[in-house]
């Protein structure tokens, strides 16, 4: 399934189909985003000096799947990090390799711009996820906390 795949770098008029995956993650995160956010969102992957980037998946000339990403600094590091802040298919798409090229597209990204390391959260209960993640990616064991500012 995933050799009919093409992962390209969103463009300015991949909005509709771009937005209609964005709404299936924040659902599948029970998230929902107020209009603005989602507009600053999507003018920061075309604002050159936004390091928020942002991939898509494309089967017969459809969306299918996103990937978004970001570069960073880190204290740990002489190079950047980089951080995949995002990543959803479509239901009916996954198991099928979708994900993994999506994964695959932000790696290669990353050691373009010459990152040490590319990583990643999922929730826990999201297991479907994890059995591509403990595939591809090690599991580090840290704990992730939060405090709403």
């Amino acid at each position: 399934m995933a050799d009919d795949i093409v992962v390209r770098p969103v463009r300015p008029d991949d909005r509709a189909g771009w937005e209609t995956l964005w709404q299936g993650y924040l659902t599948f995160y029970k998230s929902s985003l107020a209009p603005e956010v989602t507009d600053a969102t999507w003018k920061r992957f075309f604002d050159p000096i936004e390091p928020l980037q942002a991939l898509v998946a494309e089967r017969d000339g459809k969306l299918v799947g996103l990937t978004h990403y970001l570069l960073h600094r880190s204290t740990w590091a002489p190079v950047c990090y980089c951080y995949l802040e995002d990543l959803f298919v479509e239901p009916s798409l996954r198991g099928g390799g979708v994900g993994r090229k999506l994964i695959a597209a932000v790696e290669s990204a990353a050691r373009s711009a010459g990152a040490s390391r590319l990583y990643w959260m999922t929730h826990e209960t999201n297991e479907t996820a994890q059995l591509l993640y403990n595939k591809v990616a090690d599991r580090p064991g840290f704990v992730q906390y939060r405090k709403k500012l």
